[in-house]
């Protein structure tokens, strides 16, 4: 009955988004007792999707020792009248050029400002013309007055689709998804979330972004995330004044008083517990401890039961001051101590790679957030992240994780000391094209003779 119109009592449909009508509203109004839920659908799209965006990426990767250009594509939408807007991290993710198709059929590059792999944002600026009009834009709606049930519109460019829009309800508020950001949980939704759909908005009835397009699964239900509009103004807020989110680190690995994958429940509800310590970090140099159980952090109580607890602390650790002294008060045993711990900055979540024509593979450097099992080897340097097969590194015994240490007797301590070498190598190529590198694989030192004088690129 595809003229059916679906019409909704006020009295039951008391609120169909954050800050929606409710019945008592309209019938002080003098509103209507029926109305039309398409009606509701129609609104908000039409408020919101003038600033939905189709990107186009050019993006470069190093695969296996090996440059590859490809193109990649996602959603996002425009948060100011002035061309910025927001998308994914991982669509704008090594982009050497990204390109954005308006509503109004422009076609218009974009600079990426800031992005935040933690979250998985990104904050871009449409380049716009000199004298350009004033460009329709969403406003951030508040995540924390959703409830399950809400509806939400999910708009986007699902498999290249452009301007399509899902509708929905929100299945859960506060989803904590481990493979994902610790700094924040997430909305979970019904409505439709596909490949192309990331980074375009999750919208309300009230036509307002309360949440940015993620993931959804591919196969096997409908069930998709959005990252909450509370976390998103927090991380545009960090990158319009620092150009990065300024995460703050520790050291600490939390774990929760009822801890149900462990099966290791604490006694109490008060706290959250030490799971572990980083090394060389602020935590451990307090002489904070495994199982001790944190109470407050500079005077403000924490409290972790459960997973869901942890990603709230950690996001309240993550924006300590950094270079500031913060008391942390914990529970060891049956006594409690104070320790002074000064946070540091996070760093870089990945290490930068380089890639080696000729020596065909793929160095990045060391790094404890995506490499803590070479961290604890050597906490500087280069390791080499891919080889080509065939090609000379493969061919002469090199495996990715191998640290390197020397090239021909000269130490090697940065991306820099390598890119030098790498440069002299290629440039001396005729008259010298054997070098023995000295590696470190799992521990064990080894020395390499690394024979370049094969061009694979070539056959």
């Amino acid at each position: 009955m595809t003229s059916t119109i679906l019409k909704l009592s006020l009295a039951a449909f008391l609120v169909v988004s954050t800050g929606g009508l409710c019945a008592q509203e309209v019938s002080s109004a003098g509103g209507a007792e029926y109305m039309d839920f398409r009606d509701v659908v129609q609104d908000a799209k039409d408020k919101v999707f003038p600033s939905v965006v189709f990107i186009n990426c050019l993006r470069e990767t190093l695969s296996s020792g090996r440059k590859v250009t490809g193109k990649v594509s996602g959603s996002g939408v425009l948060i100011s009248p002035d061309g910025e807007l927001l998308t994914n991290w991982h669509v704008v993710d090594k982009a050497v050029e990204v390109r954005c198709l308006l509503s109004d059929g422009r076609g218009l590059n974009a600079r990426i400002i800031g992005t935040d792999k933690d979250t998985d944002l990104a904050l871009l600026k449409l380049e716009l013309p000199n004298k350009a009009e004033p460009l329709p834009y969403a406003k951030l709606g508040d995540s924390s007055l959703l409830k399950e049930g809400d509806f939400v519109m999910a708009m986007g460019a699902p498999w290249g689709l452009n301007r399509s829009v899902s509708i929905g309800i929100i299945s859960c508020t506060k989803r904590f998804l481990p493979e994902n950001s610790e700094y924040s949980l997430w909305l979970q939704t019904d409505a439709s979330i596909s490949p192309g759909n990331s980074g375009g908005p999750l919208i309300n009835t009230n036509g307002e972004i309360v949440g940015i397009n993620t993931r959804g699964v591919m196969y096997g239900g409908d069930v998709g995330f959005a990252i909450p509009s509370l976390t998103v103004s927090q991380i545009v807020d960090q990158i319009r004044k620092f150009g990065k989110v300024n995460w703050s680190w520790l050291g600490l690995q939390l774990q929760p008083i009822k801890d149900f994958d462990r099966n290791m429940y604490f006694d109490g509800d008060q706290g959250v517990i030490v799971g572990s310590t980083d090394p060389d970090s602020p935590a451990r140099n307090a002489g904070i401890k495994p199982r001790d159980r944190i109470l407050k952090v500079g005077g403000m109580p924490i409290t972790g039961l459960t997973e869901e607890s942890l990603p709230i602390i950690r996001n309240h650790l993550g924006m300590l001051p950094m270079h500031q002294e913060v008391e942390i008060e914990f529970q060891r045993g049956q006594e409690v101590m104070k320790v002074m711990v000064t946070p540091r900055e996070k760093g870089r979540v990945e290490g930068e790679e380089l890639d080696c024509p000729r020596w065909d593979m793929t160095v990045k450097t060391i790094n404890q957030f995506d490499n803590p099992d070479l961290y604890f080897h050597r906490n500087t340097g280069v390791f080499i992240y891919g080889v080509n097969q065939p090609g000379n590194a493969s061919n002469a015994g090199l495996r990715p994780n191998d640290i390197i240490l020397t090239i021909d007797s000269q130490e090697v301590n940065s991306l820099e000391d390598l890119k030098d070498m790498h440069k002299k190598a290629l440039d001396n190529i005729e008259s010298q094209h054997k070098m023995v590198m000295t590696v470190l694989r799992n521990g064990l030192l080894r020395q390499i003779v690394l024979d370049f004088s094969r061009d694979y690129e070539k056959r």
